[in-house]
């Protein structure tokens, strides 16, 4: 049992987000007078209300809050499949655990190596693009959608003395919750043409915190055009229609900012690799 209380753990977690007793006000919509009282522990039983807010706020569990429990940061919700397969592994001998391993290690190998095969060329069918499939054959397990290619028409154009034009689409990719992602409107912009820009075809402007510290809010970023990137790439995604700006995780796309979960790709049905982020333009 951890010896730390649950104040303690308000705290650390606080400081470690910098995130103060005026802004945890604000965000939960407790009272500072109120909020103050609870984490200065005169409050000896603060609402159960009050508790939730501020674990919603801070995007943790209230068991972690309350007892210290270790969070599931994977944000993993185990199938009827998945659940029969951990207690049937939980009573094998070592033997039969090294064995299923083993197994395990060359199935996924076998899978990984499908799932990021070079990737077809632009405007592909979308049969022809490798899946993520899952090895578990129960029906209650869900196969994990597809990624599909986005079909893209961008051109280079030169636009001398060192610089070459691209088009910036104005309707903002999201570094948060998400927005849709093209439109007909963009506007054409001059960028360096150098080593460092050599492989840009395109530019989008975020929105959002989600990509803090590195990207920030209306941060112009620019995007090589390609329909699969490798796990730990950043990269542009759609999904179910809405785009994203994130690290993408195999499963799921991961934000920068700890504030945010990870987004489970398991549960949208139509998903799409827009293009690789290479760097962002420096603000003059």
């Amino acid at each position: 049992m951890s010896e730390l209380t649950y104040i303690d753990r308000i705290k650390k977690i606080k400081s470690e987000r910098r995130i103060t007793n005026d802004k945890l006000s604000e965000m939960t919509g407790i009272p500072l007078g109120t909020l103050s009282k609870i984490l200065a522990g005169i409050s000896d039983s603060p609402k159960l209300s009050n508790m939730l807010a501020i674990c919603r706020a801070l995007d943790c569990s209230l068991d972690y809050i309350v007892s210290g429990t270790p969070e599931n940061h994977h944000n993993y919700t185990l199938t009827d499949g998945e659940i029969a397969l951990v207690e049937h592994y939980r009573r094998l001998d070592s033997h039969g655990s090294e064995l299923v391993a083993l197994v395990l290690d060359k199935e996924y190998e076998r899978v990984t190596a499908q799932s990021y095969a070079p990737a077809t060329s632009v405007g592909a069918s979308i049969s022809a693009q490798p899946k993520f499939e899952s090895t578990a054959k129960s029906p209650a397990t869900r196969k994990a959608p597809e990624i599909k290619p986005f079909k893209s028409s961008f051109t280079r154009v030169s636009g001398g003395l060192g610089k070459r034009t691209i088009s910036l689409y104005d309707l903002p990719v999201s570094a948060g919750t998400g927005e849709y992602l093209f439109d007909s409107v963009s506007t054409e912009i001059a960028i360096p043409d150098n080593a460092k820009t050599a492989d840009a075809d395109f530019a989008l402007r975020i929105s959002g915190d989600s990509m803090e510290p590195k990207y920030h809010d209306r941060d112009v970023i620019l995007i090589q055009d390609c329909d699969q990137i490798e796990p730990g790439e950043l990269g542009i995604f759609v999904l179910d229609g809405e785009g994203y700006f994130k690290k993408f995780g195999g499963d799921c796309l991961i934000s920068l900012n700890p504030f945010y979960a990870p987004i489970m790709l398991r549960d949208f049905e139509d998903i799409r690799c827009c293009g690789r982020v290479i760097g962002k333009l420096h603000k003059k």
